[in-house]
């Protein structure tokens, strides 16, 4: 099965349980997890459509390259490239380079009549909204009231009967974060009253969106972001990692307070590498709260710009922040360009909500640019910083800037019906002449909890 992101599904205990009753079932306090629906939930997640670097061996690599803007001769370009074997360079570390993104690729050359005063770029930004719906859009005739779905056709231009409308969304046909973490949870193993967790860290092949072919990446269990690892405040843990790479590599757990600094994983200055056939482990008590992360830090420009980035959630107990339903949102903003949750927009998961709900989404930026996430219509209730709750430094904002290395907790009252766009607000981050890409989602408020479920259900099936 084809794997969302972790926000889909109750959260798991980390402790481990018997298969019955691990079974994760369909629930309104599960759907959105800890994902990035970053990338993570029905609006949360995305990623840019533009082709990625080879992969590296052994050497020392500075990364990959953002391409321009596109153009025609650009995309001519890229498709030659492509057909010859070859991959164009994606992100760029030159700060002065225009940082747009090639978001042409992913979106097939118009074809038909233009509609009168249209132009290409109209059809082309259509079609990836008709994507990133696909097949859910009949379903919101069940969902939403008659005259709300009959607008909402009318935009899509259902009457159509595109291919899209037939085919699940584009978030649903590529590997999602979201229901690798609810449908198979990283589990440990409880030894000694300590948790043990085992990951291997891979070359891999990463799938952007679903058009265009996959990029040459690295990834934790063969998946970009890693698997979210969740534990308890209090918790021993003991997380052993097994170096499948072609090089050396070295994990940090960022924001983690260690009592001892041998466990920090910096190379050379709190351990040596991890050689490429080596397990080791990293133990300690998970001491403070909080969305936390954790990521290489050795040739960590190309090994984390390249996936190598995972959630680490520390929950406390009791949990101070509540909320019916938790997303992981985490941005890069190397491999494949401008992305949510290892995804561009439309391949990027929905916020999932129903009205009156309390969604928490988690922004993570692992990136090398700071992103300002904006979220229309409703706005975003700024609760912790770094893993540390604000207390009374709480604020209410709906423009939210997260730098390279943030943490930031913000809670959302789903309390206004609709389809509410959720992006990067440095606008080529997140559109081009062709449409949309990149760092776009949407937060998806429909009337009842029974709806998100049908929704769930409608994509599973």
């Amino acid at each position: 099965m084809d794997t969302l992101q972790q926000d889909l599904l109750p959260t798991p205990d980390p402790t481990p349980e018997t298969p019955e009753a691990s079974a994760l079932a369909l629930s309104r306090r599960g759907f959105l997890r800890t994902a990035a629906l970053t990338g993570g939930g029905l609006a949360a997640v995305a990623g840019l459509a533009a082709c990625a670097p080879a992969a590296t061996g052994a050497g020392w690599t500075f990364g990959p390259a953002f391409s321009p803007a596109p153009s025609a001769p650009a995309a001519a370009a890229t498709a030659a490239a492509s057909a010859a074997g070859t991959a164009a360079p994606s992100a760029s570390h030159d700060m002065n380079a225009n940082p747009s993104p090639a978001a042409s690729s992913s979106t097939p050359p118009v074809s038909g009549a233009i509609p009168p005063g249209w132009s290409a770029h109209d059809v082309e930004a259509r079609d990836k909204v008709r994507r990133y719906v696909g097949d859910l859009a009949p379903a919101f005739k069940d969902i939403y009231p008659a005259p709300a779905f009959l607008k909402l056709a009318a935009i899509l231009g259902v009457e159509d009967d595109y291919p899209a409308l037939h085919q699940k969304p584009a978030f649903v046909q590529v590997p999602q974060l979201v229901l690798n973490d609810a449908l198979t949870p990283l589990t440990p193993e409880v030894v000694a009253g300590v948790k043990v967790f085992k990951l291997t860290i891979d070359e891999i092949q990463a799938k952007i969106d679903e058009l265009l072919p996959p990029v040459a990446g690295l990834g934790y269990n063969k998946s970009w972001p890693g698997p979210t690892i969740r534990v308890n405040q209090g918790d021993k843990i003991r997380v052993e990692f097994t170096n499948n790479l072609k090089e050396t590599t070295g994990v940090h757990f960022h924001g983690v307070e260690f009592d001892d600094f041998f466990q920090d994983g910096v190379p050379f200055v709190t351990q040596l590498p991890i050689v490429p056939g080596q397990t080791y482990a990293y133990e300690f008590t998970a001491s403070n709260a909080g969305s936390l992360m954790y990521h290489s830090h050795h040739n960590a420009t190309d090994q984390v710009g390249r996936g190598l980035l995972g959630a680490f959630i520390v929950d406390a107990k009791p949990e101070p922040i509540k909320a019916d339903r938790d997303y992981i949102w985490i941005s890069n903003d190397e491999l494949g360009g401008f992305t949510i949750n290892g995804h561009g927009f439309p391949a990027t998961v929905p916020v999932l909500a129903a009205a009156g709900e309390t969604v928490r989404v988690r922004f993570m930026n692992e990136g090398i640019m700071m992103h300002p996430w904006h979220l229309h219509g409703l706005p975003m209730r700024v609760v912790a910083r770094d893993g540390h709750p604000l207390g009374g430094a709480e604020f209410t904002c709906d423009t939210l800037g997260v730098n390279p290395g943030e943490r930031y907790d913000v809670l959302i009252e789903a309390k206004t019906l609709g389809i509410w766009a959720f992006h990067c607000h440095i606008l080529p981050h997140a559109e081009a002449a062709n449409g949309m890409f990149g760092m776009v989602n949407t937060m998806i408020v429909v009337p009842k909890a029974s709806d998100v479920d049908a929704i769930v259900k409608a994509l599973l099936a």
